[in-house]
């Protein structure tokens, strides 16, 4: 049955924060706060923290600068993934993705759906992982930022959920590289 294991170790994970919006200011970042809020509280460690214009380029070298940072094992976003002209997350992110991890969208939408229904659809949440770090695009919402912590990542980043989480196999996440 799946849960926490107490015989396990906790591992904290090192974890950076980005926002995407060209209304907020760092000051006004609810989400990006209610991310560090909860990371913070689960025993991880907010390892950098940003806010950048809804403007791909940008979105992409945040990313990718933390992708490339050995002390970040994870990069969530908050904003950008819906359908506005404006909203450009995934198309900035995705390509940085070197395996996608679909079940996270398909958890995070059935997560979503108890809470908001059909206006799900509206949401391109995605994740991936690339050179190690894994990476989740969430939406600019606290309640979807809240839903996807609770209801996924806090599980998945806790070394002791059973009957198998991220932590556990971060350290093969490159083994493809090493291979060659």
């Amino acid at each position: 049955m799946a849960g926490i294991d107490p015989n396990r170790t906790f591992i904290p994970v090192r974890i950076a924060v980005l926002t995407m919006s060209d209304t907020r200011s760092a000051s006004e970042d609810k989400s990006g706060d209610l991310l560090a809020k909860l990371i913070s509280e689960a025993g991880h460690v907010v390892a950098d923290r940003k806010l950048v214009r809804d403007d791909a380029n940008a979105i992409a070298a945040a990313v990718k600068g933390w992708i490339d940072d050995p002390q970040i094992d994870c990069v969530i976003t908050t904003g950008g993934t819906g359908f506005t002209g404006r909203d450009v997350t995934p198309e900035a992110v995705k390509p940085l993705f070197e395996k996608d991890i679909e079940g996270f969208s398909i958890l995070f939408h059935m997560l979503s759906y108890q809470k908001v229904g059909t206006s799900t659809v509206q949401s391109r949440a995605c994740a991936g992982v690339a050179h190690g770090t894994y990476i989740f695009c969430l939406p600019g919402s606290p309640g979807a930022c809240r839903d996807a912590w609770d209801g996924i990542l806090k599980f998945q980043f806790d070394a002791r959920h059973q009957p198998c989480n991220f932590v556990e196999i971060m350290p093969r996440l490159e083994e493809h590289r090493k291979a060659g």
